[in-house]
């Protein structure tokens, strides 16, 4: 069985193959055997508001907070995802992750953020990160990604630039210190 990295971050390293992912920090909502699944937390989405989201949704709102709305990965980037605080998801539609976090997917999160009866803290996320059997352990394996804990400074932070040079230096590492290519012993 592979290490468990469930609510851990994924930095990209410097020469990521796909250009989606480069400078990217992902948050893992889950990982197993079978694969794993996370969001982008650093790329806001071009030109998209949470307030004109939830407008195109028929969700009235009289004052909607400023979540930020973030291109959470390639696979099925026309669904959305709340990554938020784990106050919020006693219906059963929340899936708990690690260290703090909850993510949920359907409609009625969006509708208590907009009433101001949501988490405390979130992101909404278009689209996801998802990996097969045993890609994600190849691609770390590649010196494609690093891992370090997640917390929800850089999760929730509105310093989308600031967000990967801010796990980075969780891992004591300086972005100037970083090479594209893999070194062998």
């Amino acid at each position: 069985m592979t290490t468990d990295l469930t609510g851990q971050l994924l930095i990209a390293m410097p020469g990521m193959g796909d250009p989606r992912f480069a400078g990217a920090v992902v948050f893992l909502c889950d990982h197993s055997e079978k694969g794993a699944m996370g969001l982008i937390v650093n790329k806001p989405f071009p030109e998209l508001s949470f307030a004109q989201m939830i407008g195109q949704l028929g969700i009235d709102a009289i004052n909607p907070p400023r979540v930020p709305v973030l291109f959470g990965g390639p696979v099925e980037t026309g669904r959305g995802f709340v990554l938020h605080s784990d106050d919020y998801g006693e219906n059963g539609n929340t899936l708990r992750v690690k260290g703090g976090f909850g993510m949920t997917a359907t409609l009625d999160v969006l509708e208590e953020i907009a009433r101001s009866n949501g988490p405390e803290k979130a992101v909404m996320a278009l689209g996801y990160s998802g990996w097969g059997a045993g890609q994600l352990e190849d691609e770390i394996q590649q010196n494609g990604w690093l891992t370090c804990e997640a917390d929800a400074e850089i999760v929730f932070g509105r310093d989308m630039r600031a967000k990967w040079e801010a796990a980075l230096a969780k891992l004591g590492v300086s972005a100037l210190m970083l090479s594209a290519e893999a070194g062998r012993a």
